[in-house]
């Protein structure tokens, strides 16, 4: 009791010194980031963590980033945390902290930020590489190299084993491409390859030889596809126009006679994996130099067809959005609740504003459990609602959508699922997390193909069947309805695939670049997603060697809703510059 008053008291000196600092009745510092439902919009009692130790030298006139800060719960709990509160005291953690999203992604991410970390000249080489990768140009066309390994995995991994082939047929694709219609023809050549050199430089001999391929005796048992391929004016327009292709097969051709017999041929060059290389050709050359990064990237898309490869469209919706589906799947029951509602979340996706503040609100929403009539009487008059208030159009603008209301309604256990899940919701929504976790792309490709991500983690129930989500289970407990670890090794391997795709798209780059692809494809991913902060953070190596210090501490914060909260508030940045965050820090229990 002694204790609990002692806090009070620290509560009220810092609201009382704030409030006077900015004028009084000025800015509401009751406001809450963030908001925390009826008291929205309104001056809170002083009900928050406050250091008993703030001068007029703490306070800068209209700053309220810190009373904000330290009037929401994500704050209260981790300054009763030990390992925040030693953390946050070194000096290296306000330089970590000037830079949220670098600190977010380092601590989620801890493991895969180890090796480097600790070295600046790498870690600084990533943080270039990344924004290097970060340009549209060259993530579109990482993304189709990527969709093409991942959707044609198993040819993929038999032309890896032989490097020299999958370097040859990128050399060569149109050729290739264009014999990948006449499949007979093709294994032919490849299965006598050698053969076929007298063909070298000479093209035109091979068109004539084709027409009559009965005459000719490494033809003749295949003689009526020869004849359909010389009659294919395209193909042999392709064909005859490389002048060293018959050249470069016979130079491969054993590993070609390997690769082509019954057992591998139609596996190896499915028309599909052919076509995908001709339309990417240099960054297949790009692979077939590069062992480890070709290795990697074949790795990671044998990983995403074990998970997704009976669903192409599901697979091309992990990999166009996979930095959202990592995001996801870092909250496991959050992952949960959007599968198991995904047309409702689809349909408030393009209402943001509103779907945040439920969100970090969501325990407030729960009252709409079970009768979501209720809800749309409510957010058409959401002015006079004291939990909506404060966003009252975004909410009329919601009700006024028939489409998105009709999804909302005919889901009568949405609510009570927000609620039971609401600490994890509000970690997840704050603005650092929300515009990526909630991206409506993202949302719309799950909603679209929510009969496959709900396969995927075991989850047998049928779509809108939202059984026990959140009415008897604890938070993050997910028995029952599925596990989400496939779908968080598939995001995973989606970003490390995007990565080491993009790498290999990359004109001009240099062999550290796709070492470093292949080798730390998850901290690639995270920095790229965050490219600025990261090169901003790159110049700052002694808060890099404070984190590589303290790597198993980060990691733990890492997996702590409430630190992922704090720290992707709004204020939180400026907050931790202010001697009142230190003074609360050193004064919290």
């Amino acid at each position: 009791m002694a204790n609990s008053l002692s806090t009070n008291n620290r509560r009220m000196i810092l609201t009382g010194a704030a409030v006077v600092a900015v004028g009084l009745g000025a800015y509401g510092l009751g406001r809450v980031y963030p908001p925390l439902g009826p008291s929205s919009g309104t001056v809170a009692p002083a009900q928050r963590y406050v250091s008993s130790q703030v001068g007029d030298q703490d306070v800068t006139l209209g700053d309220t980033s810190v009373p904000q800060l330290m009037q929401t719960d994500a704050f209260e709990a981790m300054v009763k945390n030990p390992e925040f509160r030693k953390l946050a005291r070194d000096p290296n953690f306000g330089a970590l902290a000037k830079n949220p999203a670098a600190l977010a992604a380092l601590a989620a991410n801890a493991d895969a930020f180890k090796a480097i970390a600790a070295d600046p000249n790498k870690f600084a080489f990533l943080a270039r590489s990344a924004q290097q990768v970060n340009n549209g140009q060259v993530n579109a066309s990482g993304s189709q190299v990527a969709a093409a390994l991942a959707l044609n995995a198993d040819a993929f991994a038999l032309l890896a084993s032989k490097p020299n082939t999958l370097a040859l047929v990128a050399d060569h694709a149109d050729a290739f491409d264009a014999l990948a219609g006449h499949e007979a023809a093709l294994q032919a050549i490849l299965q006598d390859a050698a053969s076929f050199g007298r063909f070298a430089g000479k093209g035109s001999a091979f068109e004539q030889a084709a027409a009559n391929a009965s005459s000719d005796a490494a033809m003749a048992n295949q003689a009526k596809a020869f004849e359909d391929l010389a009659s294919d004016a395209a193909a042999m327009r392709a064909i005859t126009s490389d002048a060293s292709f018959f050249k470069a097969l016979a130079a491969d051709a054993a590993a070609l006679h390997a690769l082509s017999t019954d057992a591998n041929f139609s596996r190896t060059f499915d028309k599909s994996a052919i076509d995908a290389i001709s339309k990417n050709a240099s960054a297949f050359e790009n692979l077939a130099q590069n062992n480890a990064l070709l290795n990697a990237s074949i790795g990671q898309a044998k990983a995403l067809d074990a998970s997704f490869g009976g669903s192409p469209r599901a697979l091309h919706a992990l990999l166009d959005n996979s930095s959202a589906f990592s995001r996801l799947a870092s909250e496991p029951s959050v992952l949960q609740l959007v599968a198991g509602h995904a047309a409702t979340f689809d349909a408030l996706a393009s209402h943001g504003s509103a779907l945040q503040f439920m969100l970090q609100n969501a325990a407030q929403f729960g009252r709409f459990g079970g009768n979501p009539r209720a809800f749309e009487q409510a957010a058409a008059n959401a002015s006079k609602d004291s939990v909506m208030a404060s966003q009252a159009k975004a909410f009329q603008d919601l009700a006024a959508d028939s489409a998105a209301m009709r999804a909302i309604t005919s889901d009568a256990s949405f609510f009570r699922a927000l609620a039971a899940d609401a600490a994890a919701l509000r970690a997840m929504s704050t603005d650092a997390n929300f515009s990526r976790a909630f991206d409506a792309k993202a949302i719309h490709a799950l909603d679209a193909n929510a009969a496959a991500f709900l396969r995927s983690i075991g989850d047998t129930r049928s779509i809108g069947d939202t059984r026990s989500i959140g009415d008897t289970r604890g938070i993050g407990d997910t028995r029952g309805i599925g596990d989400t670890r496939a779908i968080e090794a598939a995001a995973s391997a989606a970003q490390a695939l995007n990565i080491q795709a993009a790498a290999a798209a990359t004109r001009n780059s240099d062999a550290q670049f796709a070492r470093m692809a292949a080798a730390y494809p998850q901290a690639f991913a995270a920095m790229t997603q965050n490219a600025d902060a990261f090169s901003r953070l790159a110049s700052e190596p002694q808060a890099l060697v404070f984190f590589a210090r303290n790597m198993d501490a980060f990691a733990r914060l890492g997996q702590d809703a409430n630190f992922r909260n704090l720290v992707g508030m709004s204020a939180f940045a400026n907050a931790v510059q202010s001697s009142q965050f230190a003074n609360a820090v050193n004064t919290g229990n």
